[in-house]
């Protein structure tokens, strides 16, 4: 990360060159296209100048083929570089099964970064190279947005929903991090930096901060602490449904449709239980919405996805 005015932000990731190669296509298609559009209005000023021979009768020449090749070429041309771009969103939408997770927060005017060993950051998020993460983004208070100019990635942190973005970033260095959305009058502060390090490094570095208790250790804390265990673990008088092994599977919900048990799902179902209830449930839940912080929830729903690996591990 060197100072002064970035034109071109280094490709530091494996999206960096689809997404400058797409970027570059559209440039200079409309560059052509421009100038061809540019060479015809000066060619029919000269043409038609004050003064000139060219015949002004009106007369309406049509050449049929030319009409159709250049319609159809347009037509080509515009389903390619949709489809070029769908599948780079595609994607970026889809990250690797091990993808390290990283849970993000926004607020005003900072970020929060929280790794799976418990290593917490502000303003700073360390990663190896060459290993897709996954970076879960809540929002305390406003829109913010995670945009990494040196990985072509942008997600945006939303209020009451989770939002995700994966990369893997390509070379060691440190990359600016922004908010890309108006969040306030400190808006410009909001500055992090992205410190990409050689596996080994990462590995130095995560034992030198130490663990803290993880994210779904501490999510687990607050599972008991704010009475969820005491339903949902299936010895209590509520009949709950039990979340062992939930995460990533269908759900039978009342209406006699299924949704699938992801993080926005369980979200819901914290703040907002009466929206899908379980089938063969009554809706009996309390929200939970005004009474757990964005980081809190991020650690219960880290908390149940970790009782699915559990599961699954045995």
């Amino acid at each position: 990360m060197s100072g002064g005015i970035q034109f071109l932000p280094p490709e530091a990731s494996s999206l960096a060159p689809q997404v400058d190669w797409l970027f570059y296509t559209l440039l200079a298609f409309s560059g052509g296209l421009g100038l061809f559009l540019t060479a015809l209005v000066i060619g029919y000023a000269v043409k038609y100048r004050a003064g000139s021979s060219a015949d002004r009768s009106g007369r309406v020449a049509r050449n049929t083929p030319l009409e159709i090749g250049w319609t159809t070429a347009t037509l080509v041309i515009a389903f390619a570089l949709f489809g070029w771009g769908a599948y780079i969103f595609v994607q970026r939408d889809h990250p690797p099964a091990d993808a390290i997770e990283i849970a993000g927060l926004g607020k005003q005017w900072m970020w929060q970064f929280r790794h799976a060993g418990g290593q917490r950051e502000i303003d700073a998020l360390h990663i190896p190279v060459g290993r897709p993460i996954l970076v879960t983004l809540g929002s305390q208070d406003v829109i913010h947005s995670f945009f990494v100019p040196a990985f072509r990635v942008k997600q945006d942190a939303v209020p009451g929903r989770s939002t995700r973005v994966w990369f893997t970033a390509t070379k060691p260095g440190k990359y600016r991090l922004f908010c890309a959305e108006y969040c306030g009058t400190a808006h410009s502060q909001m500055l992090g930096t992205v410190y990409a390090m050689e596996p080994q490094d990462f590995a130095a570095w995560l034992k030198q901060e130490g663990g803290g208790q993880s994210l779904a250790g501490s999510g687990e804390r607050l599972f008991s602490s704010l009475g969820c265990s005491g339903c949902h673990d299936g010895g209590g008088t509520v009949r709950a449904p039990n979340l062992r092994g939930v995460f990533g599977r269908p759900v039978a919900l009342s209406n006699s449709t299924t949704v699938m048990a992801d993080e926005r799902y369980i979200r819901d179902s914290i703040l907002q239980p009466n929206k899908q209830v379980a089938a063969g449930y009554d809706p009996v839940m309390p929200s939970f919405d005004g009474l757990i912080e964005e980081s809190e929830l991020q650690e219960v729903v880290a908390y149940i996805k970790s009782l699915s690996t559990q599961e699954g591990s045995r």
